[in-house]
């Protein structure tokens, strides 16, 4: 039976809103929103959608980087939604996090072997058990030991971001909160990325929560997917399911949008279903349900009731009306869920993504 080692329940983070001269608050930024997911451990949870959907405010309110609103965070089954010192000591020995770009998540001041020490300094780690753990950490992230008296400026970008890992993971935590670790780098680059990603976890046994927009990263590199929009999940269930099968318009708008090289990736594609409009502002959020000013679904009931995560059939959990058996006698029209390809377990790109890996220099 699978061990859940991160548990986020209805979590919420709102950040205030003031004006005047005597800076009031007049109102709040709804970040997160009832925002409720697991992981089990050596899993991988991809969390996915637009920019501004608040997905980074959910991965640094579970480190703590944000102090939760509301809700319950959970890791290996202890409550640290607000914790203590003692606590927030041990998360960050466990809970590591590395950051969309690379340049500015290193010192330009100092030398990648300084680096990576420092977490291992910070914790006490003895001199020459350091030295020799740096060694081992780069030749797990494919860099020698040339370029431990290099710095930032002397590196390409995927260089880079294999020094933030190599770091992130010194300390050997249980969890690594990877926030669009691969956006900032060359397409060929990130799949070596998204390769090294995968090689550490089956070596080391790591969890990962994955956030990113690339959705053409996600299909073979997570075991469950949820998809946010305006600071709520919107849809969650098995990566293939969610992505072979979307339920929610918002999630097949998404998919229907990612460019393919390949027949056999169009036929994965739901029929296009393009968005209209801008996602709404987290201080304004529409009644009812939130993605129905771009929906082409919306009924009267979608702007005054606010749906509640529906089972569809034993596929993913899924926030909308038309799933939801009071309410779907008011849909003319429907999404088409049929699967447009069989669902396997295996990809002949050898699960690292739609890329190919490739040797070619970074």
């Amino acid at each position: 039976m699978s061990e859940t080692l991160l548990a986020v329940d209805d979590l919420e983070k709102y950040f205030p809103v003031k004006s005047g001269v005597l800076k009031r608050t007049t109102g709040h930024v709804k970040a997160v929103d009832g925002v409720s997911f697991q992981i089990d451990r050596g899993e991988t949870m991809a969390l996915i959608g637009e920019s501004g959907s608040g997905k980074s405010t959910v991965a640094k309110t579970i480190v703590g980087l944000h102090e939760a609103t509301g809700g319950t965070v959970w890791f290996d089954g202890e409550d640290v939604t607000h914790p203590s010192e003692e606590q927030l000591d041990e998360m960050r020995d466990r809970i590591q996090m590395v950051f969309q770009d690379p340049t500015s998540s290193l010192n330009p001041r100092r030398t990648v072997g300084t680096s990576i020490e420092v977490p291992m300094q910070v914790r006490g780690v003895p001199a020459p058990e350091r030295q020799e753990r740096i060694s081992e950490l780069l030749d797990l992230v494919e860099l020698n030991d040339e370029y431990l008296y290099k710095y930032p400026h002397e590196l390409s970008g995927g260089q880079k971001q294999r020094i933030n890992i190599a770091r992130a993971i010194s300390i050997e935590p249980d969890l690594l909160l990877l926030d669009e670790p691969t956006s900032a780098l060359d397409v060929s680059v990130q799949a070596k990325i998204i390769g090294l990603l995968e090689d550490l976890q089956r070596e080391l046994d790591l969890t990962y929560l994955f956030i990113t927009h690339d959705l053409s990263l996600v299909r073979n590199f997570a075991d469950e997917t949820a998809v946010m929009y305006l600071g709520q999940i919107q849809e969650k269930g098995p990566t293939r399911e969610v992505f072979h099968r979307p339920r929610h318009p918002y999630s097949r708008a998404l998919l229907s949008a990612i460019p393919v090289t390949s027949e056999e990736e169009e036929s994965y594609k739901p029929r296009h279903e393009p968005l209209e409009g801008e996602i709404p502002s987290p201080r304004d959020v529409p009644s009812g349900c939130r993605f129905r000013t771009r929906c082409p679904y919306e009924t009267a009931t979608c702007e005054t009731v606010e749906p509640a995560f529906t089972d569809t059939d034993g596929g993913p959990l899924v926030r909308c009306h038309v799933y939801d058996e009071n309410y779907a006698d008011e849909f003319d029209e429907v999404p088409d869920v049929g699967a447009t390809a069989a669902v396997d377990d295996t990809s002949s790109d050898g699960g690292s993504g739609q890329f190919a890996v490739t040797s070619d220099g970074e």
